[in-house]
């Protein structure tokens, strides 16, 4: 489903806030609270926004240390193959398929640099890697969430 203007400037206000009103995000949009939840209703049972959460910097769980981690498989292995191997760590934020000479690239956070280092080693063991290539974050310089169009 493609969304049109107007809910895209919904989505992206609940990005910004999930817990704004629907007469605030109506104010700013131009329609009543009651036509933004019926909106909000539909984006929601046709899949546009599949779900509400809350954003929580990494650090203050705990988690210290951000890398990447690049998988360069065995032989023809799939993507659920790569899904099902990534799927038991809990330190992998983000994982995704990708052009060029890696076969996926992992996003990884970590409480420390030692336990990064040992579910580096976890996942360069899985049975459908051939080898891996990391890189340690030393600052995030901008983080954007999936809101729709910017503005």
């Amino acid at each position: 489903m493609r969304l049109n203007d107007l809910d895209e400037a919904i989505v992206h206000a609940l990005a910004q806030d999930a817990r704004r009103s629907y007469a605030d995000i109506g104010q700013q949009v131009g329609l009543s609270a009651p036509a933004v939840k019926r909106r909000v209703d539909r984006l929601r049972a046709t899949g546009a926004i599949t779900g509400f959460t809350v954003r929580v910097d990494p650090a203050a769980m705990g988690w210290e240390t951000e890398g990447f981690i690049e998988i360069y498989c065995r032989g023809n292995t799939s993507a659920d193959e790569i899904h099902r191997g990534l799927e038991p760590y809990a330190e992998v934020m983000a994982a995704s398929t990708v052009t060029g000479a890696a076969d996926a690239i992992v996003q990884v956070l970590a409480s420390d640099m030692r336990h990064f280092e040992r579910v580096l080693e976890r996942i360069a063991a899985e049975p459908f890697v051939e080898r891996t290539k990391s890189v340690l974050v030393l600052s995030p310089l901008l983080r954007r969430f999936a809101s729709g169009t910017p503005g």
